[in-house]
């Protein structure tokens, strides 16, 4: 008898590990068959919740955020495009690539998981911005990400208009916060078991098998 796992996944749009953490979960999933079945549900993170609309040239961030040289950040997105590139995800991030404020994409996924494709909303903006090198806070590249996950264009341009969801993307913000998340991604199991980062999918079957295995 399949196991069924609820998987809440935190994350942000500009962040490569999500990426890469959501590809090797899913992989994952897919080698166990039929062990398991999963209902993963995404949940918004702001690396950057005070970035302006413009953005901010990538190695300057992660220079003034992290301390990361220029050299340390361009070996960093080497490592992470052979990483995405493993698990079928292209990687385009140069020197001149910019991080973005993603709150009205958070807005937008609220909006998805209410009415549609959740995943297909994530992954299209994640080829958006990581693959394309659009800003995911511009509201053409928005609604151009919900139309290709299928979702209603013109609804979408209502949500963005009109300022909606809001609230509700920062109440969840703040209770993964209170929750003790403070980077991404969380990949939380039936609200039990946190797996962080961007993880290989060898070590997510490991730990989804364990679990699978306590629960029985």
């Amino acid at each position: 008898m399949a196991r069924t796992l609820t998987i809440d996944f935190v994350s942000d749009i500009v962040c490569p590990w999500c990426v890469i953490g959501l590809k090797g979960l899913e992989e994952a999933l897919s080698r166990m068959g039929d062990a398991v079945t999963a209902e993963i549900r995404f949940h918004p993170f702001e690396l950057n919740p005070a970035m302006a609309p413009e953005g901010e040239n990538i190695v300057e961030h992660i220079g003034r955020k992290y301390g990361a040289t220029p050299e340390q950040s361009a070996g960093t997105r080497a490592m992470i495009r052979e990483r995405a590139a493993a698990l079928g995800f292209t990687m385009a991030m140069g020197d001149e690539s910019r991080i973005y404020n993603t709150f009205d994409a958070h807005r937008l996924l609220h909006w998805a998981g209410l009415v549609g494709d959740q995943r297909g909303l994530k992954m299209a903006l994640f080829t958006a911005y990581f693959t394309q090198g659009k800003n995911p806070g511009d509201r053409n590249v928005l609604l151009a990400a919900a139309e290709q996950a299928g979702l209603d264009a013109v609804e979408a341009a209502r949500v963005l208009d009109e300022g909606r969801y809001a609230e509700e993307v920062r109440a969840e913000e703040a209770l993964w916060q209170s929750r003790g998340i403070q980077s991404v991604p969380a990949i939380v199991i039936d609200q039990r078991y946190l797996i962080s980062g961007g993880q290989p999918p060898e070590a997510f079957e490991q730990a989804l098998r364990q679990i699978a295995a306590e629960a029985h």
